[in-house]
């Protein structure tokens, strides 16, 4: 399948998977807009297929709903207590220009364990805040490439190949890459009941 292929099939798995969110909650655009911060206009766009939401935005989503980020990726969907095998990561990166950010679903959220783990790129240069998660929410940050920056508790903390770091993601925080070479991480991202 080729990369054009690959984003289509993402964003339409996005619109579906945005529209029946709302139609689980029996909640308006209107309403949708008020909890994700999202405007109306996006949201409609977006379950459309007539626009392609940012990194920020299906963030907003996700957080809005209460639920993975991964929830907004193809993944076949098993029994929890089989083996599963999934695609190459490659073939479900959502890649984001604006931000100069690429992420991908190593494994997509799980209902028994509550987690979901991502694969993170950024490009030289990226900077990206992040909204609070859920109530929570607690992120882990492997760095398994170059050097990376986390936003903890209002402060810059550098981070290079192998270490790693644990933190409440349900307030702000963010990530950057002020080196010359990308830096790519692992995010195992835990959502509580």
């Amino acid at each position: 399948m080729d990369t054009h292929s690959q984003a289509a099939e993402l964003n339409a798995h996005i619109a579906a998977t945005l529209r029946t969110l709302r139609e689980e909650r029996r909640w308006s655009l209107t309403r949708t807009a008020q909890v994700t911060g999202v405007s109306k206009a996006m949201l409609g766009q977006i379950e459309r297929g007539e626009s392609n939401p940012t990194m920020a935005t299906l963030w907003k989503i996700a957080s809005g709903f209460e639920v993975s980020f991964s929830r907004f990726w193809p993944m076949t969907e098993e029994k929890p207590e089989s083996s599963i095998r999934y695609p190459a990561v490659r073939a479900t990166t959502f890649s984001d220009p604006d931000t100069m950010m690429n992420v991908a679903p190593l494994l997509p959220f799980d209902p028994q364990t509550r987690f979901e783990l991502l694969v993170v790129e950024l490009q030289p240069g990226c900077c990206r805040l992040a909204t609070s998660h859920a109530k929570g929410v607690i992120e882990h940050v492997i760095v398994i490439k170059g050097v990376l920056e986390v936003l903890i508790d209002g402060s810059w903390q550098r981070f290079k190949r192998g270490e790693a770091v644990r933190f409440a993601a349900d307030r702000e925080h963010g990530y950057r890459n002020r080196s010359t070479a990308s830096a790519t991480f692992h995010n195992v991202i835990y959502y509580p009941r």
